[in-house]
């Protein structure tokens, strides 16, 4: 099952079975909005743009863990993605990506990868690819651009 076997709560509220996403590729990212990665919302909506209709999504999930880069409401961080970034891919509600309240799904995906010295995600904008069958297949560091996953997205979306 992999990520598919999870739930988390959109960014309006509503819980979301992951199971809706199965047979897409996946791109899974911690995001904050006052972290010296933001603008790779940019480069996310782009690849967003570019493969939604081959069956790829990105979604989402804020966190206020390094260094309280988060720290807005739901309706704050919805607004800020979408006039500052032009976000239309899924967003889900703010999260802890590490440590014992961690979503599960983020303990999934930390434990199906590997890190550097450690597998917990260590700041915003780390990114996890997810092949069709809901499996993690890559772990991208929050100073991988975007744009640099494309080729390894386009693989999987050819399989």
């Amino acid at each position: 099952m992999g990520v598919y076997e999870y739930k988390a709560q959109r960014i309006n509220g509503e819980e979301q079975s992951l199971a809706d996403y199965e047979g897409k590729v996946l791109l899974i990212v911690n995001t904050a909005s006052k972290c010296g990665f933001t603008p790779q919302y940019k480069g996310l909506q782009e690849l967003y743009d570019q493969y939604k209709d081959r069956g790829f999504e990105v979604l989402g999930f804020p966190s206020n863990q390094f260094m309280e880069q988060e720290p807005g409401t739901a309706e704050e961080i919805e607004q800020f993605c979408q006039v500052n970034y032009g976000v239309t891919f899924p967003m889900f509600a703010k999260v802890d990506v590490k440590g014992k309240d961690a979503h599960p799904l983020f303990d999934y995906l930390t434990s199906r990868t590997k890190g550097i010295l450690s597998k917990e995600v260590k700041w915003n904008f780390a990114k996890f690819l997810v092949n069709r069958s809901g499996e993690v297949v890559e772990r991208f560091a929050p100073t991988t651009v975007p744009a640099k996953i494309a080729d390894d997205i386009e693989k999987l979306l050819a399989e």
